[in-house]
């Protein structure tokens, strides 16, 4: 027999637990899905310093940590599964994970997206100590440094046009011989002088003392021709992809994969079923702009379960 809940909210992070913290404080008795990755991307990311409330700073882990016991303080209930098929077509909702099944009356989708990455083990090894996909949030640190972004696209051009206002070079290290972006996005980075492009280049090995990156290693797409960069932070400007597959044919999304809501709210495409964070966020993907929008769906629920009778 599935187990029947007032609201589920699925997917923790910023989003998912302050959408906990003020429908718990509704009454509404949440219950939250953790996931594969409790806390979402900020569980590894090392310093968090532009979260408001914190002048020193914290590690994401430790704000997760903290978000969590707040959303358990007002009494939300924590399931460390991951949610892997829903069936939105009919009330109550259905949603599983593996054998296991609950029946909800709303639903509040926060699972986030993930960073595309280039898979090599060096870049795992420093992750947080120089590696990062998000220059908005990391790019402070590398003040009066070189540093690289890899891709070629738009996403890319953003990151090394934002990194110029800390770092004295970017280089763009994109594997083909012509850059994917818009035409006035390529021309802003490219007539930046901070900005070096070097093209037909792969990545081929992030350097470092163990500690910190010391370097990019890269080889040539066409000569094959293999050189070391030095340098102190390397940017991950491939993209990122909404962790949004279980919900294909359930919700509207974008032709990437983000879930799309009815703005000014968090109003899915399916009433009763709310997207919170990242998951619908493909413009800032940011941690404080999450945790908005998780309070956004969270009164968004409560008032939708009050107008139904809930």
């Amino acid at each position: 027999m599935a187990q029947h809940e007032k609201l589920v909210i699925v997917g923790s992070g910023p989003a998912g637990f302050t959408a906990a913290i003020y429908a718990a404080r509704a009454e509404l008795k949440p219950v939250l899905f953790e996931g594969t990755q409790p806390g979402g991307q900020l569980t590894i990311t090392s310093e968090v310093e532009n979260y408001p409330g914190f002048p020193d700073g914290i590690v994401g882990p430790q704000l997760m940590e903290l978000m969590k016991k707040q959303a358990e303080r007002f009494g939300t209930r924590f399931e460390s599964k991951e949610i892997t098929r829903v069936d939105f077509s009919k009330r109550p909702f259905q949603l599983w994970a593996e054998a296991e099944s609950w029946t909800a009356d709303a639903v509040i989708v926060s699972t986030g997206a993930s960073a595309k990455w280039l898979g090599l083990p060096s870049e795992v090894k420093y992750r947080g100590r120089g590696v990062s996909a998000c220059a908005t949030c990391d790019g402070f640190f590398f003040k009066g440094t070189e540093v690289a972004v890899i891709g070629g696209g738009d996403t890319a051009m953003e990151e090394a046009t934002f990194l110029t206002k800390f770092a004295t070079k970017v280089y763009v290290v994109h594997r083909r011989d012509q850059l994917r972006a818009s035409k006035i996005m390529g021309e802003r980075a490219l007539g930046n002088p901070k900005i070096e492009m070097v093209l037909s280049t792969v990545p081929e090995e992030i350097l470092g003392d163990g500690k910190a990156v010391t370097g990019l290693r890269v080889k040539g797409a066409k000569d094959g021709k293999v050189r070391d960069i030095p340098l102190k932070g390397v940017f991950m400007g491939i993209g990122h992809e909404p962790n949004t597959a279980i919900f294909k044919g359930q919700l509207a999304m974008n032709d990437v994969g983000y879930l799309q809501v009815k703005t000014p709210s968090t109003y899915t495409s399916v009433p009763g079923v709310f997207a919170a964070g990242d998951v619908a966020d493909p413009t800032y993907r940011q941690a404080v702009s999450a945790a908005g929008m998780g309070c956004q769906a969270a009164i968004d629920a409560e008032r939708w379960l009050a107008e139904h009778g809930k």
